[in-house]
């Protein structure tokens, strides 16, 4: 895989994590960048752990489904992709936690951070059956993630959800992509 698309990878993988950020950064009350940085730092780590965990499971199935690995890769980006784009076009519940004072406890950061990370997980999955150093991605996605959660906390009180969706929608247009550049130079023998 060319680094070009890990970075990309890295990049969609965060999104979500990014969108939720800027939901936390508005709800706070006036973020600080040491806040902001801690917060990244919870949800990096998470979603640098999810895909590893993911590979493992992809890994200890892979002699059995070697002959369309490929397919099970385009599979999983492509519904990851259209999933994000789906969230992402959706309109807000509307719903708001009562005490917006609590988006930043380590708990909910976790909670949150694990809430956005199982598409890394299955993302783990479908790397399993492709050439990549899953410890390269994982450190990749989780340091795209701890810069854009980083960054999206200190946009929240700025930006507010104007920017959340877009980010999500653009996160899953990129997978979507990957999807069908890996089948394609599959089926191609391009790779």
């Amino acid at each position: 895989m060319s680094p070009v698309s890990i970075l990309l990878i890295g990049f969609a993988m965060s999104t979500d994590a990014f969108a939720a950020a800027i939901g936390k950064g508005a709800a706070m009350r006036k973020p600080v960048f040491r806040d902001a940085l801690r917060a990244g730092i919870i949800f990096g780590v998470i979603e640098a752990i999810t895909p590893i965990i993911g590979w493992l499971l992809g890994r200890a199935a892979l002699q059995y489904v070697e002959a369309f690995d490929h397919w099970i890769a385009f599979g999983l980006l492509v519904a990851l992709g259209m999933h994000m784009i789906i969230n992402g076009i959706r309109p807000d519940s509307g719903e708001e936690d009562e005490d917006p004072s609590q988006h930043h406890s380590f708990w909910k950061l976790a909670l949150t951070g694990f809430a956005t990370s199982i598409d890394a997980m299955a993302v783990g999955i479908g790397l399993a059956f492709m050439d990549v150093h899953i410890g390269v991605m994982a450190a990749v996605i989780g340091l795209c993630t701890l810069t854009m959660v980083t960054a999206g906390i200190m946009l929240g009180r700025v930006l507010g959800g104007m920017v959340g969706k877009r980010a999500e929608i653009i996160g899953g247009v990129i997978l979507v992509i990957i999807g069908s550049t890996i089948l394609y130079e599959h089926l191609h023998g391009v790779a």
